[in-house]
């Protein structure tokens, strides 16, 4: 009873940071074609700068390969120093364009620009006091996602499906990036409005059919449903839906303290 209690506090805490970040990266703006090369993001959870960049893929329905970065990892860090010359983040390289980019709000224009073929939509601009909101909801989640945790490195990435809005979904990606575990960021952001609210309760009332050849149309034909957070470790060929499955599963086969 008491884990229940404090796992339903943790998602309280999650849909206040969604909250204070006005729940953007939750509905596509436009589906954007995957490039040949998937895109790669050195990325720490519990930034703010680097939440708006996830935020801008979810609204493009763009993939990426995350490298975390928490404070005190080693993993990727290094990597991150050889390949832009310094350890700040977020930092986005593509391959596809020769880009290694810096700045949260100079890598949202170019995926816009670049994958969107538009500008940044006004939701997605930056304004003034939005840093402030970014690092308070840093801060209800109590900076979780931030500080590296001892951890066992899988030999191949793990898959998460997730959008950057959802409250679930955040809950694994803290500690993804506290275990500094690399993964393939599937993004499943809702492509209709019909599609707001919970897997169970969306406003639409009857069963739920997603718009035929989307990403979530895929995802339903495999699945019987649409449903975020997925994760499958190739490592193990473990694969769980339910946040608390997933986190219970990754402090089991990864963590080491």
């Amino acid at each position: 009873m008491a884990n229940a209690l404090t796992f339903n506090l943790e998602v309280l805490g999650s849909a206040a940071s969604s909250t204070l970040t006005a729940w953007r990266g939750c509905m596509v703006v436009k589906a954007a074609p995957q490039p040949p090369k998937p895109l790669v993001l050195y990325d720490m959870e519990a930034c703010p700068h680097c939440r708006k960049v996830r935020e801008a893929l979810t609204a493009l329905h763009l993939d990426a390969d995350i490298r975390p970065c928490p404070k005190g990892g080693t993993r990727f860090r290094p990597e991150a120093q050889r390949i832009g010359g310094k350890q700040q983040f977020p930092m986005l390289v593509d391959e596809n364009n020769g880009q290694v980019m810096y700045e949260a709000k100079d890598i949202v224009a170019y995926l816009f620009s670049t994958y969107g073929n538009r500008p940044v939509p006004g939701y997605y601009r930056f304004r003034a006091y939005q840093p402030a909101l970014g690092s308070l909801a840093s801060a209800v989640r109590r900076l979780r996602g931030l500080r590296v945790a001892p951890a066992r490195s899988p030999e191949q990435p793990l898959h998460l499906w997730s959008f950057e809005g959802s409250p679930y979904s955040r809950l694994v990606r803290e500690r993804l990036c506290e275990l500094e575990i690399p993964y393939r960021l599937h993004n499943l952001g809702k492509e209709h409005w019909t599609e707001i609210g919970p897997a169970t309760q969306r406003l639409k009332p009857g069963p739920y059919l997603p718009r035929e050849g989307g990403k979530r149309d895929v995802f339903y034909q495999q699945h019987r449903r649409v449903q975020v957070p997925y994760l499958e470790d190739p490592n193990t060929g473990e694969s769980l839906f339910e946040s608390a499955a997933i986190l219970s599963y990754l402090d089991r086969q990864y963590a080491t303290s």
